[in-house]
């Protein structure tokens, strides 16, 4: 391997895991903001605040869901460079091209991705288990 290729892949690699650490705190501040809604919500015994819960649920799924896509692109990219000559190598950061884009990294392929999904209805349904037994 060599120094420029390195160097590129180095780059790629930073980016990806901070687009996999915006990820996880996405969904800490996202368990952390609806547990604060329902502490307010017992608190003051308010209905709209159990309502409110779900906000942050699809705010936070939408913003996870985009990081997700331009993870995803970087990998792309990043699978790109590893297989290119050192000479060819240009440092280009553009995620536009063909290779980057694909159907794992549509949108809305990435808002429906297991990882999401998996999180966030788990999250959305213990809401309203919270809201039934609260309200109920």
């Amino acid at each position: 391997m060599k120094e420029n290729m390195v160097k590129q892949l180095e780059l790629i690699q930073g980016i990806i895991n901070r687009m996999s650490n915006n990820s996880f705190a996405l969904k800490g501040w996202a368990v952390t903001l609806v547990a604060a809604i329902f502490a307010l919500a017992a608190k003051d015994a308010n209905q709209i605040y159990f309502f409110v819960a779900y906000i942050p649920i699809i705010i936070f799924w939408g913003l996870d869901s985009y990081y997700l896509k331009i993870e995803r692109k970087y990998i792309n990219l990043y699978n790109y460079v590893r297989l290119q000559k050192d000479e060819d190598v240009d440092f280009d950061m553009d995620l536009s091209r063909d290779f980057c884009n694909n159907d794992k990294t549509q949108y809305a392929t990435c808002l429906l991705a297991s990882i999401e999904v998996g999180f966030y209805i788990p999250l959305a349904i213990v809401c309203g288990g919270v809201t039934i037994i609260l309200l109920g």
